[in-house]
């Protein structure tokens, strides 16, 4: 006799977004397993961005830093037209799963703190697993965030106003940079903004199993990143925190965070969790848990309600925490 299959329950899509998962799926399916590696590549690689960077009034220009194994990472520096002098500055880490995307990928978003705020966005071309995995990612963003503060003159960079920020992956390595940055005594920063971000590679929370095969980035997807990145190392103790920060043990001495997540996607409870550690050890941590939200449902439908919400939100923070 067989056993019947109880379904998973799991929180409701917001309505409106619920209707746009569909239109997602044809680009991001919900379930990425290594053969689709390829294809989303191509299927979530930047459009060109020339004719907006025009429309907003901003200025790039690309540069290189070097990694520590020598590598040459390339990394965009994006400021306003008309703002002369040193600007704060935001290293920027993209989404993508850590296994694709590249610096302009979802950075329609971001792009407002530099037309809106004044801020110099450093986006950053790190490598891709699994062909480089951990810590050439992570290695590759740290140049950028140690040169940011060691080229601030040339990329008319504030060194008392850096945040980091990234948005699913990127988030997590935004998370990373923050953890190494206070181990290392390296560049000090303002915030870090953590948008859902992919933090571990444990895969053992509640949410992480309440979404196969449905909205974006399920479990599945969620095993292919970090196997990608980490190889048989995945889920054991030899993981770095750097690599998935959620192992950290310490999360004192941190900047600020923002951190949000979708209360209908995988990153809810890491999230959380993370948000949490960083109150329990005396820092400071906004947590927004949006109802109804699918992973990065401001980047795929930013002009749903929740979607505009979202990005609201992040921004008024970020003006916040640049501000003299």
């Amino acid at each position: 006799m067989t056993a019947e299959v109880q379904p998973v329950a799991r929180p409701p899509f917001d309505a409106e977004l619920r209707a746009g998962l569909a239109v997602v799926g044809g680009m991001f399916p919900p379930t990425i397993t290594p053969d689709l590696i390829d294809f989303m590549r191509v299927s979530y690689a930047a459009p060109p961005i020339e004719d907006l960077l025009l429309a907003k009034g901003i200025v790039c220009t690309d540069d290189v830093v070097v990694a520590p194994d020598g590598h040459e990472v390339a990394v965009s520096v994006l400021r306003p037209k008309d703002a002369p002098g040193e600007r704060p500055g935001v290293v920027y880490a993209h989404s993508g799963g850590l296994m694709f995307g590249d610096r302009f990928s979802g950075i329609d978003l971001v792009l407002d703190w530099v037309s809106d705020f004044g801020a110099v966005l450093v986006t950053v071309e790190y490598r891709l697993a699994p062909e480089h995995p951990h810590p050439y990612p992570f290695d590759d963003m740290y140049a950028a965030l140690e040169a940011a503060a060691s080229r601030a003159g040339d990329w008319g960079l504030r060194r008392d106003r850096l945040v980091v920020a990234g948005a699913s992956a990127g988030g997590g390595l935004a998370a990373g940079l923050a953890l190494a940055a206070r181990d290392r005594n390296g560049p000090v920063l303002r915030g870090q903004v953590l948008d859902y971000p992919m933090l571990d590679d444990r895969g053992s929370t509640a949410s992480t199993h309440q979404f196969d095969g449905i909205g974006v980035w399920d479990r599945v997807s969620n095993e292919t990143g970090w196997t990608a990145l980490l190889g048989d190392a995945r889920g054991t103790e030899a993981v770095s925190e750097y690599a998935a920060p959620a192992r950290a043990r310490d999360l004192s001495g941190l900047p600020p965070a923002f951190i949000d997540v979708g209360a209908a996607e995988i990153f809810r409870d890491e999230a959380i969790a993370y948000a949490d550690g960083i109150w329990r050890a005396g820092g400071d941590a906004e947590l927004h848990v949006w109802s109804g939200a699918f992973h990065a449902c401001d980047i795929f439908a930013a002009h749903t309600s929740v979607g505009r919400a979202m990005i609201r939100a992040r921004n008024d923070w970020v003006e916040r925490i640049i501000a003299d």
